[in-house]
């Protein structure tokens, strides 16, 4: 510690230092450079309650630590605030691409984020302040559960199709009424398999449950603020999905187009062009999912309600059902959701309510 003492008197050199810290389950492991690329400690901290703001303790208030975004870094960027350095989150696939290792061990990975933050070339991310981290554990939580009732929508439907149990066209199984069809056709299937779906409509019900308690609790911990109340005047964005967008992008000044935060959104399709022809495939799998979740939700609300009065004179209901024509209804979802996802930044920068796109004929 005697080097990390030096440093800390050394003024000329507070600010010349760079950290690079590879974080991993159970520990992480730790390079110290100075301003000219010279290694002066390295270092592997065992993952206990203290240890790593001890460590960073010593460093001079302000230093910057490349820490690589991983899963289990939310207590490790806290205990480095804690101790006055500055964490910067880093994107581990670009970073990996531009440290150009061969090989692949802890020491060079700590070594390489340390080597691009003192270049200016670390690809960082954004980092959510402590508070905001906390509550967006809410609307994900929220999030899960949905999926997993989802889930267990599908399953008991499945069973269904098994024994040729068909709900009458439009009805809703999972509805009010249609659950009253959906008891009966239980009870016409073998006796063991009627038992499993039983279980499954009880889980169904308690996850139901959970998932409106959970809602209640994101109502009352996360006050409405205007930007949410903008982004309500969108197509199928009501209280909880608002809330989502406002907490996940933090700030809109971080994207310089909507093209840009409809990528990050993950609400844009693959592209592969060659010799003059183009083909556009699923939506991208690297992107924020909890934005993607929210905008395929509200797109989900439009396919719903395209038809009905007051939707289907809406632009959003336009897109969805000429896509539908031509693509099918998910390539439509897609096509609505990506749509939503730009005019959300627009929403979000001019800080102006949702307004319905004019046509060039009607312009």
């Amino acid at each position: 510690m005697r080097a990390l003492a030096c440093m800390a008197k050394g003024g000329a050199m507070m600010s010349g230092l760079s950290v690079g810290c590879d974080a991993h389950k159970h520990y992480s492991q730790v390079e110290v450079q100075d301003c000219g690329g010279q290694v002066l400690r390295q270092i592997r901290i065992r993952h206990a309650p203290g240890l790593i703001q001890s460590f960073f303790s010593a460093l001079p208030k302000g230093t910057p630590v490349a820490l690589e975004s991983v899963g289990n870094w939310y207590w490790i960027a806290d205990e480095i605030e804690a101790s006055g350095c500055q964490p910067l989150l880093t994107n581990p696939a670009k970073a990996k691409l531009l440290m150009g290792h061969v090989n692949k061990t802890d020491k060079l990975d700590a070594n390489g984020l340390a080597t691009l933050l003192r270049l200016g070339s670390l690809p960082s991310v954004w980092l959510p302040p402590a508070a905001l981290r906390d509550q967006r554990e809410l609307p994900r939580t929220r999030m899960a559960l949905c999926a997993w009732r989802t889930s267990i929508k599908n399953r008991i439907q499945s069973i269904l199709s098994k024994y040729a149990l068909v709900p009458e066209e439009g009805l809703k199984v999972f509805s009010q009424h249609g659950r009253q069809w959906l008891q009966g056709a239980v009870q016409k299937l073998p006796p063991e398999t009627s038992r499993c779906a039983s279980q499954q409509l009880e889980l169904l019900d308690e996850l139901s449950t959970q998932i409106a308690t959970m809602e209640d609790r994101i109502r009352s911990q996360i006050a409405l603020t205007p930007t949410m109340q903008l982004l309500k005047t969108m197509p199928g964005v009501g209280d909880i999905l608002a809330i989502v967008i406002e907490r996940e992008v933090g700030t809109i000044d971080r994207f310089p187009s909507p093209a840009q935060f409809a990528s990050y959104s993950g609400t844009t399709p693959r592209v592969s062009s060659s010799g003059g022809k183009s083909r556009y495939g699923r939506m991208r799998t690297e992107s924020n999912q909890y934005l993607k979740w929210a905008f395929i939700e509200a797109a989900n609300a439009v396919s719903a309600h395209h038809a009905q009065s007051g939707w289907s004179t809406r632009h959003c209901a336009k897109l969805y059902v000429r896509i539908r024509g031509r693509k099918g209804s998910s390539v439509a979802i897609g096509a609505v959701a990506r749509h939503l996802a730009q005019s959300a930044f627009w929403v979000l920068k001019r800080k102006e309510p949702y307004k319905e796109p004019v046509s060039p004929k009607q312009s």
